[in-house]
């Protein structure tokens, strides 16, 4: 009888181990804010290949930018079977009752690329103020002194904060000793790039089209920026910024419209991401993932474990890492350039 209790409990563990190990036929939920941004499907393609690789189910809903929908959605997922969530968040404090609805019923939670300060979720991204001070200086090379424009993010996405916290950081010492002048600064109400647009078209005309350089949070604001700065003649002679590496702005890079966008491969981000609410929901903890750092740098002051990729700017001189990467194709890049004004474009 011994013995054949014994072989029932090496059995459980075997058993055990296995499910641990292999984690197959797990349900991955993703929640999206929404796709405006053209990266957000390279982020989608990224965790499903991952996804498939480890032979775990995606399923997915699209907030279309409604806090309010978002709850429901994961509330949606959590009803189909999610094993772990990820969720690009709308609004980082909203979010807060899904997250508390998730962690009850012990489904682990990745914060995808913008911060829910829960320690109840793992929160994986790009150092957001490093992207803010590379946009900063790339800026600041073209234009060290003059009139700034700040064209911020969404209020409700920590990560506008983060980036103007990077972007000061830099000009900081050029603003003190009066060489540089902030003469406009606004969030933009959803990252929507129409409504980037209404604010640079309201600091243009308060600063009677005297603006040198404008620090925009994203490749979305950025472009918002330009289309008011064409308006009135002024695209390519006054320093834009932007992230995010859209195939619209590296071609505004070749062209000389944008100055950067810094490219957070998103590629890898999703990837990750998949990789570790798979972990997660196989029963590994949070603090023994894989370059796990303990983080603690959002407006509360919550402790969360985190993990940072790191960002790179692009810049005319360097297009042609994001083209060898084979995130955007040469003719994409090199639309509408003139021959031999771009070493990337020949």
């Amino acid at each position: 009888m011994k013995s054949v209790l014994k072989l029932m409990a090496c059995a459980a563990v075997i058993t055990s181990l296995h499910t641990v190990a292999n984690a197959k036929d797990l349900v991955v939920g993703v929640s999206w804010s929404n796709f405006q941004e053209e990266r957000w499907k390279t982020d989608e393609a990224a965790i499903k290949a991952a996804l498939e690789a480890s032979g775990d189910k995606y399923i997915s809903a699209d907030a279309q930018s409604s806090a309010a929908k978002q709850l429901t959605d994961v509330e949606s997922l959590i009803a189909q079977g999610a094993n772990a969530l990820i969720v690009l968040a709308q609004d980082s404090d909203a979010i807060g009752p899904a997250i508390e609805k998730a962690a009850a019923e012990g489904i682990p939670v990745v914060g995808y690329d913008r911060l829910i300060e829960n320690p109840a979720a793992f929160y994986i991204t790009f150092d957001n103020k490093e992207v803010g001070r590379m946009q900063a200086r790339e800026v600041f090379k073209v234009k060290p002194e003059g009139n700034y424009v700040f064209i911020k993010g969404n209020s409700a996405d920590p990560n506008a904060d983060f980036l103007f916290a990077g972007q000061i950081e830099v000009l900081k010492e050029a603003i003190d000793a009066g060489k540089i002048k902030n003469v406009g600064e606004a969030y933009t109400d959803g990252w929507k790039p129409e409504n980037a647009q209404k604010n640079m078209e309201q600091f243009l005309t308060a600063n009677d089209n005297k603006v040198d350089a404008v620090v925009a949070s994203n490749d979305g604001t950025a472009g918002g920026a330009i289309a008011a700065l064409t308006a009135q003649g002024l695209a390519g002679s006054v320093p834009v910024s932007g992230q995010d590496a859209d195939f619209a702005a590296l071609n505004r890079v070749a062209l000389g419209t944008q100055t950067v966008s810094v490219w957070k491969d998103s590629r890898e981000l999703g990837k990750r991401a998949a990789e570790i609410a798979v972990e997660l929901a196989g029963g590994k903890k949070m603090t023994e993932i894989e370059g796990v750092t303990t983080f603690n740098g959002g407006p509360k002051g919550v402790e969360m474990q985190s993990v940072f990729l790191a960002p790179l700017p692009i810049t005319k001189d360097n297009l042609n890492v994001v083209i060898d990467a084979g995130w955007i194709t040469k003719e994409a890049a090199c639309q509408g350039v003139a021959a031999g004004s771009v070493a990337a474009c020949n």
